[in-house]
């Protein structure tokens, strides 16, 4: 992978050539032969095709000049000619679709190893990188970067570089049949051509770039109103939804217009640079013919020769806008591989060998931002095979806790031991396999229940998933259901109930295997009935582990060996159930709170 320059990617920019050497390493792959002599056959073959096209424009002249009266050639020699020239055509097709051919599998190949790269990269990227991008945008940029690598190795390597070889062989061959002036004038309208394109392509590029932050801009809320389609529902939104869409289509079709607007521009300007180039070296020919300096075929030679060259010059813009955009899209998705990854893993890290599942908090403190502390040199231990609960009011840190354990963020004074060892001198692979959670919401790939509950643990075997479905109680749902484990669960598995939902996600945990569980609220958002019962099926499963139980409903963690209650980011009282509430601090009054809240209801429900 290129190195880190930790380059955000909401500033990364076209940075010319710079972006386009970081990509030549995928294009030319160590340790990849094959690959590298398909390019060398590929060079070849544009080598021969351009040779061939560029001794057409002979073929060409010696026939028509074998038909002119004074000719004095036979037909057969111009037909000769003519059948050379026909050849030549074909050989030129042969030679780029062979070219095409060699090619096609090292451009796929590069294309894939860069998006392989950068999905990578996405992956090892901090959960605070994750939190502040939208989805939608970072696809855009992948996709956008990916489709652009094609396009940009086709306009180099098969249309600029022949062209500039064209180019020289051109003004050579002008030189030693017109002389001096047509190469002159070929060679200025060529810089004039390029100058202008250069220049309104730069103020198109401008205009392109508006669109694309415009079309993630569009991408991103019309994902984001998709994700959250029930919520949208629930507040009968529909109108403000495509509200907000439509702002951000119509921004997209205005900057789309004057994109188009300045291409007709560019295309006009072209235009004319080349049809005065054409009629003056025309006419140049016809002046010397005239005179008796040239002949009839040397007409349809210059005339053939200007044809080739203006046919990829025409394609200048193109070319020159193709390889500026996707310069641009390839330097987006270069942005996301410079991204700075927040939590690294130490140089050497080892594995982390759990032999005592222990937990350790020692003077932790950690914040989001730099100005907002949550945590206040947190200090509490969980002993191995212990049941713990972590309690405490809104904002007071609990689910700070569970990202620290999983290091999603490094804290940034003290220290996290797991099983006697500081996690930050292991590796993350290794302590996120220790630790299983059940979280608060349950999110399900859009795939079986089956695929989801083995996600828990790569290879996991049928049986093994089975096995985790009856530990968690799920087998009763799936028997019923005519697909069983193959039954789709939906978008985010919308298309099962929050308890069900909650299941598959302990069922996952089982497969899974851990010495640590953290369940992190994993019954809040259920009934009281649906409550018990995952609470009995969580109960069971962390008989033989150490369990940390992040609550807010305190009767579901009553029963924990040891509760730590926080408040502010700081361990107010730590005890039994029984033992805190003999103290009458904060937890008592908590116990109170909800326990009168829990009479209202009953009341209210009588």
């Amino acid at each position: 992978m290129p190195p880190d320059t930790a380059t955000n990617p909401d500033t990364a920019r076209h940075d010319g050539w710079q972006t386009l050497r970081r990509f030549l390493p995928y294009l030319w792959p160590e340790g990849r032969p094959a690959l590298r002599r398909r390019i060398v056959i590929a060079v070849m073959l544009i080598v021969a095709a351009k040779a061939t096209m560029l001794a057409l424009p002979f073929f060409y002249k010696s026939a028509v000049d074998a038909m002119t009266p004074d000719g004095g050639t036979a037909v057969t020699v111009a037909l000769a000619f003519v059948a050379a020239y026909a050849l030549g055509r074909f050989a030129h097709v042969a030679f780029d679709n062979l070219r095409n051919i060699a090619f096609e599998r090292v451009g796929q190949e590069a294309t894939r190893s860069l998006a392989e790269d950068v999905f990578s990269r996405l992956h090892q990227l901090s959960l605070r990188f994750h939190l502040g991008r939208r989805t939608g945008e970072v696809t855009k940029v992948v996709e956008r970067g990916t489709k652009s690598i094609d396009f940009m190795l086709y306009f180099l390597l098969f249309n600029l570089a022949p062209t500039v070889i064209e180019l020289i062989a051109v003004a050579v061959i002008f030189y030693f049949n017109f002389g001096w002036g047509l190469v002159a004038a070929t060679g200025a309208a060529v810089f004039l051509y390029a100058l202008t394109t250069r220049w309104i392509t730069e103020w198109r590029t401008k205009l392109r770039m508006e669109m694309n932050e415009l079309d993630g801009k569009a991408m991103s809320r019309a994902v984001d109103s998709l994700l959250n389609y029930e919520t949208v529902k629930y507040f009968g939104a529909e109108a403000r939804e495509h509200a907000r869409y439509s702002e951000a289509t119509s921004a997209y079709a205005a900057a789309a217009v004057k994109s188009e607007n300045s291409l007709g521009l560019l295309n006009m300007a072209q235009a004319v640079i080349v049809n005065v180039l054409m009629g003056g070296a025309m006419a140049y020919t016809v002046w010397g013919w005239q005179r008796g300096t040239f002949t009839v075929g040397d007409l349809v030679f210059v005339n053939t020769y200007l044809m080739q060259l203006f046919r990829p010059l025409d394609m200048l813009g193109t070319v020159y806008r193709t390889v500026r955009q996707g310069l641009i899209d390839m330097a987006a998705m270069f942005g996301l591989l410079d991204t700075a990854v927040e939590v690294r893993d130490a140089p050497g890290a080892p594995a982390l060998v759990v032999r005592t599942p222990t937990v350790v908090f020692e003077n932790v403190v950690f914040g989001y931002e730099k100005d907002r502390t949550i945590l206040h040199g947190l200090s509490f231990e969980v002993p191995a095979g212990s049941h713990v609960a972590i309690v405490g009011p809104s904002g007071a840190g609990k689910s700070t806790i569970a990202r620290l354990l999983f290091r999603f963020y490094d804290p940034q004074a003290g220290r996290i031991l797991v099983g006697g060892q500081d996690i930050r001198e292991v590796t993350q692979a290794s302590l996120r396999a220790a630790i299983g959670i059940v979280p608060q919401d349950s999110v399900l790939f859009n795939d079986t229940i089956g695929y989801n509950i083995g996600y828990g643990r790569a290879g996991a075997s049928a049986e093994e998933i089975e096995a985790a479905a009856r530990g968690a109680s799920l087998m009763p749902l799936i028997e019923r259901l005519p697909a069983g484990f193959e039954t789709e669960v939906g978008e985010r598995g919308l298309k099962l109930s929050g308890g069900e939902k909650q299941r598959v996600a302990i069922a996952r945990t089982l497969v899974k295997n851990p010495p640590i569980l953290l369940l992190d609220e994993a019954t809040s958002a259920l009934d009281t009935r649906t409550e018990q019962d995952i609470l009995a099926t969580l109960h069971r499963v962390s008989e033989d582990r150490t369990s940390i139980s992040i609550a807010h409903r305190l009767s579901t963690i009553a029963d924990s060996d040891r509760i730590f209650v926080l408040h502010e980011g700081t361990l107010a009282e730590s005890g039994s159930h029984t033992e805190l509430l003999g103290a009458g601090g904060l937890y008592a009054e908590m116990w109170r709170r909800q326990a009168s809240e829990d009479d209202a209801v009953a009341q209210a429900a009588e």
